[in-house]
C-alpha cells in the first residue's frame, strides 16, 4: 500500500480543514508523487519547496499516519520554534490521529504535548533552536518543517540541520528524511537542498484547448512570451476588480484558461523531471507554487501581487510564500551595474517631471562633505537629481537654496535636508540651528530601533531636534527599491550618464549575519572591504530619512484636469443662464 492509497482509504479531515471529510488525493493530485515517494525503498530524502495553501501540511500528515499504521519507527518532527511545535501537536497532529480510525487505537491519549506515544513507536516534537533536543535519541523518520526559518546555529552547537540529521545515523538503510519549506533566499536551507537533489520535479498540466503540457508560472521566463497569470492592463490599479476577471494564458496556444478548468488540469497533470539524474536516485525534490492550489484562484494570485509589488517586504512574501521562489536581494549582489540599470532619460541637475518633493542628504567628513539631492513622487518612486563633494559650509548653503529646474523648465527647491552629525557635531548643530525649518541634524543608531527614527531635543542649540535613525532599516529600503524595474512605480532611479563612482558607493555594503553571545542572530549592513567608500550610500540614507520625515508616503498622483473647449464652455454658460 502506498501513502496515497492509505490516505484515500483511511484519512478523514476534521472540521478545521478547508475541506473537511474523507481525504481524496484526486482533489490535490500533485500530492500523490511525493507521498508515494515515501514508500519507495530507494528514496532516502524528500524535499518539498511548496507555496502556501497547497496541502503541504496534509501531505506530510498522510506520511506520518501511514508510518504509524503500516511501518512504525521512532520519529522526530522538527519546527523552527517550540511554540510552533506545540501548535502543530495540538491543532494538527493529534486531531489527525484521533480522527483516523486505523491509528487512533494505537495512540496513548496521556501522551505529553511534545512527545506522542503509540503502541509501537513515538513521535518527538522538537525545536530547531534547542541543542539538547536536537542532539538526543536516534530516529528512523525525520520530518523538518519550514527549515528556512531555522537559526543558523543551535545555541553554541552546530547547525540544527546537521544536529537533527545526526539522529538518523542508527538507521543507515531504511531512514526517511522529509524537508519542507517555503524558500527565503538562495543561500538558506531549502533551495540549496532542492538544487542538489538527484531529481528535481515540477508539475505539468495540460491546456484545456491545445492539450500541451506545461507548468503553471506567474510570469513567462522571457518578456513577450506567452503564458502566466493575466488581467486587463487598464484595471491594474484596482486589485479587487482584477481578482474577479484574471485568467491564465496557455504558453503554447495563448488560450484563456479559467478557474473552472483547473481541477481537470490537475487530475491530468504529472510530475516532470527538470534535470537528468546521474546514478542511483536517493533524493527527490518537488517544486510547487500556489497557482496550483485548488483553494486559490488565478484572480487571487493577481490581486496578491498587485497589492504587494510596491512594498519590497510584501513583494518578498509574495515571491517566497506564493511563488515558492527564493528572494534575490539585487543590492546584495554588490554590482554597480544594478544601479546603472536604473538610468532614465533626464539630465544631471534636472528634476524629473513627475516629482513632487525634493530632499538633500549630507554626509559630513572631517574636512569635506558628500551631498546628494533626490526627488520623490507617489508610491515612493524617486529620482537622483545631483550629487557631489564640497569643502565648505557656504557651498552646502548654496546647494540648499539654489533652484533645481525640472525637465519642463519649472524650478524646484529643497523641501528638507538631513545632515549627518557623526563628524564635527557642534558645527552641524550650529548650521542646522541657523537654518531651522529646512535643515535637520541626524545620527545613525548603533542599536536596532523599532521605529525608523526617534527624535530628541537639543536644548543647548535653541531647542533643535536631533533625528536618531536606524541605518539598517533605510539601507533595507534602498536595497528593496533596487529590485523594482527602472521607471516603474516605487522604483529608485538615476539620471542618464550617472557615473560608476556613484554606483560603486551605493553598492559598497552587504548584509552580514551577526550572532551575539546568547546565540541571537541579527543582520547588519557592513562595508564589503576596508577600503570601500560608502559616502553616497550614507547620503542616500539621509535623503530617504528626509523624505520619510517630510511625509513622502502620503504623496498621491495629481488629478488630471480635462480642459473644456471654448465653444462647449460658452454653450454650458448660456444653458445655465436660461435655467
Amino acid at each position: 500500500m502506498t501513502v496515497s492509497q492509505w490516505a484515500d482509504k483511511n484519512r478523514v479531515l476534521d472540521l478545521i480543514s478547508s475541506k473537511p471529510g474523507p481525504w481524496r488525493t484526486d482533489f490535490t493530485p500533485y500530492t500523490r508523487g511525493p507521498m508515494d515517494a515515501f514508500t519507495d525503498k530507494e528514496i532516502e530524502r524528500i524535499i518539498l519547496v511548496w507555496g502556501s495553501q497547497s496541502a503541504k501540511t496534509e501531505c506530510i500528515n498522510n506520511m506520518i499516519g501511514y508510518l504509524i499504521d503500516q511501518d512504525p519507527g521512532p520519529t522526530a518532527l522538527v519546527y523552527p520554534e517550540e511554540s510552533t511545535g506545540k501548535f502543530s501537536s495540538n491543532r494538527r497532529l493529534q486531531p489527525m490521529i484521533t480522527s483516523t480510525i486505523s491509528i487512533a487505537d494505537k495512540f496513548n491519549v496521556r501522551s505529553k504535548e511534545l512527545e506522542l506515544d503509540f503502541t509501537d513507536m513515538f513521535i518527538a516534537i522538537l525545536s530547531a533552536n534547542s541543542p539538547s533536543q536536537t542532539a538526543s535519541r536516534p530516529v528512523r523518520y525525520l520530518f523538518r518543517d519550514e527549515i528556512d526559518k531555522y537559526e543558523k546555529w543551535s545555541g553554541d552547537e552546530a547547525s540544527p540541520m546537521k544536529l537533527t540529521e545526526e539522529r538518523t545515523k542508527a538507521f543507515p538503510h531504511n531512514k526517511k528524511i522529509v524537508d519542507a519549506s517555503t524558500p527565503v533566499t538562495k543561500n538558506k536551507n531549502i533551495w540549496p537542498a532542492y538544487m542538489a537533489a538527484d531529481v528535481r520535479y515540477k508539475y505539468h498540466v495540460p491546456c484545456p484547448h491545445c492539450k500541451a503540457m506545461q507548468p503553471f508560472v506567474f510570469r513567462p521566463a522571457k518578456k513577450g512570451d506567452r503564458g502566466g497569470v493575466k488581467w486587463p492592463e487598464e484595471i491594474k490599479d484596482n486589485p479587487k476588480l482584477v481578482e474577479d476577471v484574471a485568467w491564465y494564458e496557455c504558453a503554447h496556444c495563448g488560450g484563456k484558461i479559467s478557474d473552472s478548468h483547473k481541477q481537470t488540469m490537475l487530475r491530468l497533470g504529472e510530475w516532470v523531471s527538470e534535470n537528468k539524474p546521474i546514478g542511483r536516485i536517493r533524493t527527490v525534490a518537488y517544486h510547487l507554487n500556489s497557482i496550483y492550489s485548488p483553494f486559490v484562484s488565478f484572480g487571487r494570485i493577481a490581486r496578491e501581487f498587485l497589492e504587494s509589488k510596491d512594498t519590497p517586504s510584501n513583494l518578498m512574501n509574495f515571491v517566497n510564500s506564493w511563488l515558492a521562489e527564493p528572494w534575490e536581494n539585487k543590492a546584495s549582489r554588490l554590482k554597480s551595474d544594478i544601479v546603472l540599470e536604473k538610468q532614465l532619460d533626464y539630465e544631471q541637475g534636472r528634476v524629473f517631471d513627475k516629482a513632487q518633493l525634493l530632499t538633500l542628504g549630507v554626509d559630513v567628513q572631517l574636512n569635506h562633505f558628500w551631498w546628494g539631492v533626490r526627488a520623490w513622487g507617489p508610491k515612493l518612486t524617486s529620482w537622483l537629481v545631483d550629487y557631489g563633494r564640497v569643502e565648505t559650509w557656504a557651498e552646502i548653503e548654496n546647494i540648499i537654496y539654489r533652484p533645481y529646474p525640472t525637465t519642463l523648465g519649472e524650478a524646484y527647491y529643497i523641501n528638507l535636508a538631513c545632515i549627518d552629525s557623526g563628524y564635527n557635531t557642534d558645527e552641524v548643530y550650529q548650521f542646522c540651528a541657523e537654518h531651522q525649518g529646512i535643515c535637520l541634524p541626524t545620527k545613525g543608531s548603533s542599536k536596532p530601533l523599532k521605529a525608523r527614527y526617534t527624535v530628541t531635543k537639543l536644548d543647548k542649540f535653541f531647542g533643535l531636534l536631533l533625528y536618531n535613525f536606524d541605518p539598517n532599516q533605510f539601507k533595507d529600503f534602498i536595497a528593496g527599491r533596487l529590485t523594482v524595474p527602472a521607471g516603474a512605480p516605487g522604483s529608485w532611479n538615476v539620471y542618464q550618464g550617472c557615473d560608476r563612482r556613484y554606483a560603486d558607493m551605493i553598492c559598497s555594503e552587504q548584509k552580514i549575519e551577526q550572532k551575539d553571545k546568547k546565540g541571537r542572530v541579527t543582520y547588519e549592513w557592513q562595508p564589503i572591504s576596508s577600503h570601500a567608500q560608502n559616502h553616497m550610500l550614507d547620503v542616500e540614507v539621509n535623503c530617504a530619512l528626509a523624505a520619510e520625515i517630510a511625509g513622502v508616503r502620503y504623496l498621491v498622483e495629481p488629478e488630471i484636469v480635462i480642459p473644456v473647449p471654448p465653444i462647449e464652455r460658452e454653450a454650458r454658460k448660456s444653458n445655465w443662464l436660461r435655467r
